[in-house]
């Protein structure tokens, strides 16, 4: 078995481990009968169909992105746009707004990650365009996901325990696997079966520490700017089934042996690029976490391709001899990529080079896509059907 062959047996491992059917049926026991089942985010059909083998009959909407729609025996399954927010997916918010108004009886929710972006509710008279616009300022801000869901959940209708709201009174089951590395809940999905994490005024707050407030549209300034609503949130029943750090134990199992990093690792790629490389001696070296990209060019890529990218830059910097790296997002999808990030060695910025390349200068235009182009280090798997955050394995031989 080649380095790169392991690397990809390794992370492999870690995707298994968080099966959303599994998952779901570890954790049926003791959940009331529902009357509606809601499943929403990149795992939502598998999470859907597990439980309905226990609760079948009963009235299932599924909401997950494009790649992942697939007819679900006894659901309705409904497409939206990931990573950005579509007009589908405002149709299937509406949909889940009424289903859950109309319901008479405990509802059973399924979320995963990717929720957030399937389920856009924006608060009248905020656009769908305009939160769009938000939500890819956020992004580029290089803010983290709590900061950005802290934002995203004052300008919706669903995030931040809007589902609960829209509920009652009736009781919510929430399970929920976890894509945000420490697992909170009121971020996963941007939190719909928890309150929210602050308030307009902390949102402002976050915008203007952010350099963002005056490029937001005028309708969330004034939205954030207006009274608070009254509207308590209803406290849900939430189950966490599945995580980063799961995946990451079931990785170390599936490597015999080596080093795992302690800690969730986030921040910036290139800060990250340089702990991981610290961090690693000969073998192999695991992690699991969700970093950020700055932007600073008009380049194509995601966080996960960049982060290998910095990561063959640094042990090419540190002389290493033979080492393969893999660093990909679970659910087979890197920011608006087909790719889900990248696999990359001690010849990888010789590929590049021979291609007519410059990967100092592609990866100073967030251009990581097309530099792994180059050299043929494109990890591409097609959607999982699940989604823990993002894995890493580096193989050390030199």
């Amino acid at each position: 078995m080649t380095p790169a062959d392991r690397a990809i047996a390794i992370w492999q491992a870690g995707v298994a481990a968080a099966d959303p059917v599994a998952a779901v049926q570890r954790h049926l026991d003791g959940v009331p009968d529902p009357a509606l089942i809601l499943a929403v985010g990149k795992a939502a059909g598998g999470m859907a169909a597990a439980a309905l083998q226990r609760f079948a009959g009963v009235e299932t909407l599924v909401v997950t992105n494009h790649e992942n729609a697939h007819p679900v025996a006894g659901a309705q399954v409904l497409a939206a746009g990931h990573p950005v927010p579509d007009a589908a997916g405002q149709a299937a918010a509406r949909k889940t707004i009424a289903a859950l108004r109309q319901t008479r009886g405990p509802v059973l929710a399924l979320i995963s990650g990717g929720g957030s972006a399937l389920l856009p509710a924006p608060t009248a008279p905020i656009t769908l365009a305009e939160k769009a616009a938000l939500n890819a300022a956020l992004l580029g801000a290089g803010l983290d996901i709590r900061a950005m869901n802290l934002v995203r959940q004052q300008v919706s209708d669903l995030k931040g325990g809007g589902l609960l709201r829209a509920a009652a009174p009736n009781p919510v089951t929430a399970l929920i696997l976890s894509d945000v590395v420490g697992d909170d809940l009121a971020v996963i999905a941007s939190g719909p079966t928890v309150r929210p994490i602050g308030t307009p005024a902390d949102a402002i707050a976050v915008l203007k520490d952010a350099g963002l407030w005056g490029r937001v549209a005028p309708s969330i300034r004034r939205h954030l700017q207006s009274p608070p609503s009254a509207t308590d949130t209803p406290e849900a029943v939430n189950v966490l089934v599945g995580s980063n750090a799961q995946s990451v134990a079931a990785m170390a199992g599936r490597a015999g042996e080596g080093r795992v990093i302690p800690h969730p690792v986030e921040g910036d790629v290139q800060a990250a690029a340089k702990l991981i490389c610290d961090a690693a001696g000969p073998g192999v070296t695991l992690w699991g976490g969700e970093t950020t990209v700055r932007l600073r060019g008009a380049g194509k890529g995601g966080r996960n391709q960049e982060l290998a990218l910095w990561i063959a830059s640094e042990a090419r910097a540190r002389g290493w001899d033979r080492f393969t790296c893999l660093q990909a997002g679970s659910d087979g999808r890197d920011g608006p990529t087909d790719a889900a990030g990248g696999l990359v060695d001690q010849d990888t910025f010789a590929r590049i080079a021979a291609a007519g390349g410059d990967a100092g200068a592609l990866l100073s235009a967030n251009d990581s896509y097309r530099a792994l182009s180059l050299a043929d280090a494109l990890f591409t798997t097609g959607a999982t059907g699940t989604n823990v955050a993002d894995l890493g394995v580096l193989i050390r031989d030199g």
